[in-house]
């Protein structure tokens, strides 16, 4: 069975994962469509149309290869390492809610937990960093109390 914390790390890699399958997926249809192209249309049309497929094709790259780094970066945190201070890779409960400190993550439920994934220089993570629980702090006027750190 597996922890409350690898859950969360579980479904963070798949959201990371099914994100680089998108636009790997994405990539592949859009280079179907333009060697499609080539062998049709003729003349001005068909080149514009070619080269808004080739600058899709950087943007979806450049986005992938976003999510390439992230997804190297996330697999290369300690997740198990224990500490009684906040550190990257911990989870810390503050409130009612979860933060994973490891790369930016979109907002995810767990076990009826709200979980974000939050980056160790952002503004919450610099405040948490170092702390243990009890320690209390106020962030754009909400106060915060660290209840644990897994």
């Amino acid at each position: 069975m597996m922890t409350f914390k690898e859950q969360i790390i579980a479904q963070y890699v798949q959201r990371i994962q099914d994100k680089i399958d998108a636009f790997q997926d994405m990539i592949v249809a859009l280079t179907e469509d333009s060697k499609n192209d080539s062998k049709g249309s003729a003349g001005d049309k068909h080149e514009t149309a070619l080269s808004m497929m080739h600058i899709e094709q950087e943007k979806l790259n450049y986005k992938l290869k976003e999510y390439l780094s992230e997804n190297q970066l996330f697999s290369n945190i300690d997740f198990n390492k224990k500490s009684s201070k906040v550190t990257t890779g911990s989870l810390v409960q503050a409130n009612e809610n979860y933060f994973l400190i490891s790369i930016a993550l979109p907002k995810i439920m767990v076990q009826g937990a709200t979980v974000f994934g939050i980056s160790p220089q952002s503004p919450l993570a610099q405040e948490l960093m170092g702390q243990e629980v009890g320690h209390s702090f106020k962030i754009n006027n909400v106060a915060y109390l660290v209840n644990e750190i897994v």
